[in-house]
């Protein structure tokens, strides 16, 4: 293998890495509170309508969309009609001007790439906490409640603490998925391991090589973050037995 492509796998390796621990982060944040948001309830109206209509009905909408559609058209919809919206040099909603294309031409495919996975990772994940939460017996919530609790401190104190312990397999799962969903982003022009490969294999006329080396780093690297999701099961399961 050339210097050259060395480098270019060294920046795809850097990217890919990035983009799985940025997206696995905000996508778990945002999947936890969109899995909440779809079991909001009130016991009395009109705060039941409102979360109804307000809050449970929209996420449904959303997760239904992201989960619907391929994660493809969604960093393509991203880059060239959301992304432009929004920070265009002329026409910008939020950003305009210099700044706008300077962010345009230099972070414009990483961003892209980052909030199109970042929504559809919460997308899914919503699921996993929802399943989560509802895996546990209710008589734990009302409990809490009962001792003087809020809803909010039940949650992030009694419930969250133990559904997370059952959701980090398929919380695991999902960070691999994104890991080999990073490669996508190569189609607007970011600078990770799958355009590495195009680069090289463009530059060399050889196909075999550069998409065997990808191949095998996509691997290595799953394998390493399935091994860290083992230990931290083993590490919360001598936590429960040790109780």
């Amino acid at each position: 293998m050339c210097l050259h492509g060395r480098k270019f796998y060294r920046i795809g390796i850097g990217i890919a890495a990035q983009i799985t621990v940025i997206c696995v982060t905000l996508g778990v944040i945002l999947g936890m509170a969109l899995g909440m948001a779809r079991l909001a309830d009130a016991r009395h109206s009109p705060w039941k309508q409102i979360l109804k209509y307000c809050v449970r009905w929209p996420v449904t909408v959303y997760v239904s969309f992201f989960r619907g559609t391929p994660l493809f058209v969604q960093i393509l919809l991203m880059q060239f009609a959301i992304l432009p919206f929004f920070i265009h040099p002329t026409e910008g909603l939020l950003i305009s001007g210099d700044l706008a294309r300077e962010i345009r031409s230099t972070y414009g495919a990483m961003l892209a790439g980052i909030v199109a996975i970042t929504l559809n990772a919460g997308a899914y994940l919503s699921e996993v906490f929802r399943a989560g939460i509802q895996s546990l017996d209710k008589g734990q919530m009302e409990a809490a409640r009962s001792v003087g609790m809020t809803y909010w401190q039940a949650m992030f104190h009694i419930i969250l603490p133990q559904a997370f312990r059952r959701m980090l397999p398929p919380l695991g799962n999902n960070a691999i998925a994104i890991l080999k969903d990073s490669s996508l982003v190569s189609a607007i022009g970011l600078a990770e391991l799958a355009y590495a490969a195009r680069t090289v294999a463009g530059a060399t006329a050889r196909y075999w090589e550069p998409y065997i080396t990808i191949s095998l780093m996509y691997w290595v690297m799953t394998l390493g973050l399935a091994y860290l999701v083992k230990k931290m099961e083993q590490r919360l399961g001598k936590g429960d037995d040790n109780r």
